[in-house]
């Protein structure tokens, strides 16, 4: 039988830093295209965890070491990334310190959920618009159905 061809599978970590007033999120400033403010990530190693990755991609891109608080939920839009379908499972986690830009960032800073950049690339708007239910509830945001409105 071949191997079926499925989507990338990659992690996106909402960093909330817990030393700071109101404790702000962090985004990068992509690298590379698409280019914009996205939350730290990218894809999952052959033979990691998604845990793994997300530690991983965390550290690598803001120096920071987080603590995994939630899985947030996983968003598979085939239209999300303009490079192809890729699904995310995206983490809620907490860090302390001061985040660093490095490896697939060009820049790093703190935003407060009320006051976000402008350009978000691929659906983080709509990721940190489901966080910031969950940080004001506690709630997960509902299971979008296919075909409702």
């Amino acid at each position: 039988m071949p191997k079926p061809i499925t989507p990338l599978l990659a992690v996106d970590i909402i960093i909330a830093i817990k030393d700071r007033p109101n404790q702000p999120i962090v985004l990068i400033k992509r690298r590379n295209p698409p280019l914009g403010w996205a939350l730290p990530g990218g894809f999952v190693d052959v033979g990691e965890m998604l845990e793994q990755a997300a530690i991983r991609e965390a550290q690598e891109e803001t120096g920071l070491k987080v603590r995994l608080e939630a899985l947030l939920g996983c968003y598979s839009d085939p239209a999300r990334d303009p490079r192809g379908h890729t699904i995310s499972a995206v983490y809620a986690a907490s860090a302390s310190g001061v985040p660093k830009a490095a490896d697939d960032a060009a820049e790093v800073a703190l935003f407060l959920l009320d006051k976000l950049p402008k350009h978000l690339v691929f659906d983080h708007r709509q990721i940190l618009t489901d966080y910031a239910h969950y940080r004001s509830t506690g709630t997960l945001a509902p299971i979008r159905q296919v075909g409702s409105s």
